[in-house]
């Protein structure tokens, strides 16, 4: 390149009318190697930019999908009641009491399978009765009928007893019936995430709810 410019140079000294053109072909090479030099560099940004905006796409993606199963929330598993049952039972086995042995043990046995089945899923706008581990759909309500999944928004009350060892769970909702529906179950679950999570998702429950440990 520094050799073309001196060559250059000596022809427009030599000859003007040779020289413009040579000069004006001179700069028009130098502006459109310059030019494309800013080309390909701009190419190369809009390309990395290009492969920048696709990763945070990528990140974008990952962290919605991370956000999507945090959205739903389901209170682990807890086995205190049937385990308390059955050992009630069994107590009153050695005594030699079956007559009321039999049903507490039977209740027992059918709480310990449902606590290893059944789980409550609440997501942002309802809960939901599912079985296993593969969060199957409960199918119809054997009691009431309706499918087992109730929204917040329907929700006028719920309570969880005792608050030091919750037993049940009642809560009253709308949207089976519209003069009310009320629901119990056992809390084989978790007690304060249960308690957390309907505070949360339904609105806090106006008389109880285990304490802060």
């Amino acid at each position: 390149m520094a050799m073309s410019s001196l060559l250059s140079v000596s022809g427009f000294l030599s000859s003007p009318s040779r020289d413009v053109t040579q000069v004006t072909g001179w700069r028009s090479n130098l502006q459109k190697s310059f030019y494309g030099r800013f080309i390909d560099s701009k190419s190369f940004i809009r390309t990395e930019f290009s492969r920048s905006s696709r990763g945070c796409s990528v990140v974008a993606s990952v962290l919605g999908r991370r956000v999507q199963k945090t959205e739903s929330v389901i209170p682990d598993p807890d086995y205190r009641i049937p385990i308390v049952l059955l050992g009630l039972a069994g107590g009153l086995v050695y005594t030699d009491n079956l007559v009321a042995a039999t049903p507490i043990g039977l209740l027992g046995l059918l709480l310990l399978f449902q606590t290893t089945r059944v789980r409550f899923v609440f997501d942002n706008e309802a809960l939901e009765v599912k079985v296993g581990e593969q969060l199957v759909e409960s199918g119809e309500n054997v009691f009431v009928g309706g499918k087992n999944r109730w929204k917040f928004s329907s929700f006028v009350n719920w309570e969880l007893w005792w608050p030091n060892f919750p037993i049940l769970v009642y809560f009253k909702e709308t949207q089976t019936k519209p003069e009310g529906q009320v629901h119990f179950f056992p809390v084989i679950f978790n007690g304060k995430q249960l308690y957390d999570v309907m505070v949360e998702r339904a609105g806090p429950s106006k008389t109880s709810g285990p304490k802060q440990s």
